[in-house]
């Protein structure tokens, strides 16, 4: 089989004049010498000449229209705002204000709160004397909660990009 499929792909350079010319000369010799080389020739100038005289269809005219006028027929899918379940994007979106929130508790839960409690001094003094030190110091947690407040930022622009088309639907 290898050896035909070879054989068939040589004759097709050869006949569409992409051969080199050290391999149009061993074809030819082929050809001269070798039946089964020029009964494959013979058959493949024969589907090349079927080829070329034969006409390509060209679609009417009217074909585009033809094709828009069945799709119409078609049921088109719904909106997305009728099959995607407003209760999964809800419970998305309160997954991942907890997560931002128990991430804020644990930074700071990790804060040091070093302040003198024989001071009378006010909340916002003793605010300035907390050791920030340790609030957020690992690398990853860090970078999971920058992902999730981009996260909840593109719910957010969502929710009121919704909200914003109500409002102007109601309008109109």
């Amino acid at each position: 089989m290898n050896t035909q499929q070879n054989r068939e792909e040589r004759l097709w350079e050869y006949i569409d004049g992409y051969a080199s010319v050290e391999e149009k000369t061993v074809i030819e010799k082929l050809l001269q010498t070798d039946s089964a080389w020029k009964q494959a020739y013979q058959e493949l100038l024969e589907v090349n000449t079927i080829l070329h005289n034969s006409e390509l269809e060209a679609p009417s005219l009217r074909f585009s229209k033809n094709v828009m006028e069945e799709i119409s027929r078609l049921q088109i899918a719904p909106a997305t705002r009728t099959y995607i379940n407003n209760r999964i994007i809800w419970g998305l979106g309160i997954f991942f204000v907890t997560l931002i929130l128990g991430f804020i508790g644990y930074g700071i839960g990790q804060t040091k709160w070093s302040t003198d409690p024989t001071s009378s001094s006010s909340v916002i003094d003793k605010l300035g004397q907390i050791d920030f030190s340790n609030f957020f110091n690992n690398t990853w947690i860090n970078a999971f909660m920058m992902i999730n407040v981009i996260l909840g930022l593109f719910l957010l622009d969502n929710y009121l990009s919704n909200k914003r088309k109500e409002y102007r639907s109601k309008q109109i």
